[in-house]
């Protein structure tokens, strides 16, 4: 058979005999509904070396193989740009974000984005592709954020992402001294009257919970860590605000620039399980320059 030099394979195993490769797929899998049509139309499945169609039935020891790796027409602009990369192999991109970028051009910020830098990446390396961020942070967060590199492994994150599988963690520095060791703030969110940017905490809003840990006490400020149990936009900046310590330098939601000129949030962690293997891998980026200076003028 003419196969593509990259496939997705699995072996049946006895469980697996007399199910639909369809069957498998959906279940086992969690391929999507528009992933399996799109491979129905193309005649992307080998079974053994052969062509199957997906409604075909299999037995253990079946060599289930699918491509899933086919040029894309990219969405928007490649710029050479610098991308600080963390982790990447077939499936994924994993980078770290600097302060003051936007993940995905928009009409205030059509250019010099994440998204062009990504693309740009791409196709210097000859490889077209759509740029598919599995989550975004906001244009003043540093850290990581991570970029499905073909329509399988966004949609096998997305499931996860859903169900609570993916794990995220910040680190910040807000205002005052938290007096608890760590906690959880429960509180849903909702846009603030007239504006579709800023929101706020209300009884009829998205549910939004987080868990807060505190990592250092300095005399005026404390050090945190948050990990989301939902992905609200701005939900740790709201939720800060909420219980009476902003983030420092976030004057979009009660904070003060003094010490910073952005908000003193990072995206350090983000833990799943790999799309294709199953197997865990956390991504981690290094604290930026400048949170390690403020921490420098803290301790003084």
């Amino acid at each position: 058979m003419n196969t593509p030099p990259t496939l997705w394979e699995y072996r049946l195993r006895p469980e697996d005999s007399g199910q639909k490769y369809l069957a498998i797929l959906t279940h086992k899998f969690h391929f999507s509904a528009k992933l399996l049509q799109r491979l129905k139309q193309g005649e992307r499945v080998w079974v053994n070396g052969k062509f199957t169609y997906l409604t075909a039935r299999g037995k253990e020891g079946d060599r289930l193989s699918v491509q899933l790796f086919s040029n894309e027409e990219a969405n928007i602009q490649g710029e050479d740009l610098p991308l600080d990369i963390l982790y990447e192999d077939e499936y994924l991109l994993a980078v770290n974000k600097p302060v003051g970028q936007v993940v995905h051009p928009n009409r205030r910020y059509p250019a010099n984005t994440l998204g062009n830098a990504v693309i740009g990446h791409w196709e210097r390396r000859g490889e077209n592709r759509l740029f598919r961020p599995i989550h975004r942070i906001d244009r003043n967060t540093s850290g990581v954020v991570v970029i499905a590199k073909n329509q399988f492994a966004h949609q096998q994150l997305a499931w996860q992402l859903e169900r609570g599988h993916i794990h995220k963690r910040y680190l910040g520095f807000v205002a005052g001294v938290v007096l608890e060791n760590e906690g959880v703030i429960d509180d849903p969110i909702g846009f603030a009257p007239n504006s579709f940017i800023k929101r706020q905490i209300q009884a009829d809003g998205m549910s939004a919970r987080t868990l807060f840990r505190v990592l250092h006490r300095y005399p005026e400020v404390t050090f945190l860590e948050f990990t989301l149990e939902t992905g609200r936009t701005h939900q740790i900046r709201v939720h800060c605000e909420g219980f009476g310590h902003p983030l420092i330098g976030d004057d979009l939601y009660g904070g003060s620039r003094v010490l910073l000129d952005r908000h003193a949030l990072h995206s350090s962690m983000y833990a799943f399980l790999h799309p294709s293997t199953g197997l865990p891998i956390v991504i981690r980026a290094p604290f930026p320059e400048d949170l390690r200076s403020l921490v420098i003028r803290l301790k003084k």
